[in-house]
């Protein structure tokens, strides 16, 4: 059986700070999205905003292992981290207030990965 690897350099040096943050500050958290970003793209997972406004709470933060698209509408304000993000949908989440971050820029911000939310 033929193995597929990540040929992304930076996928591959996501992953294994991912990886790197958990050693250090036990969060499990930074292994398991590691291990979903491990996995093939067409198993990520991919969010809408109408998923975001309808499951989530004002103030509440978001990692999404895969990408966040555009269709419905976001009002409350959220901060979202994900691998990325559709043009529209950022300026959505922005223009509602929220912030979109990547998922290192969440990892250096918050290593403990306290309150933090996983969805897809």
């Amino acid at each position: 059986m033929k193995r597929n690897f990540k040929t992304d350099p930076n996928l591959v040096a996501l992953i294994f700070d991912l990886k790197a943050t958990n050693r250090e500050n036990g969060a499990a958290i930074w292994r398991d999205i590691a291990k979903r970003l491990e996995k093939p793209k067409r198993n990520w997972a991919e969010v809408n905003l109408s998923n975001l406004e309808r499951n989530t709470k004002d103030g509440e933060t978001i990692l999404v292992p895969g990408k966040v698209l555009a269709a419905g509408s976001i009002d409350k304000k959220l901060t979202v981290a994900a691998y990325s993000f559709s043009e529209k949908a950022l300026a959505e989440i922005e223009g509602a207030g929220g912030k979109g971050m990547t998922i290192r820029e969440l990892m250096e911000e918050n290593p403990k990965g306290s309150n933090v939310r996983i969805m897809g």
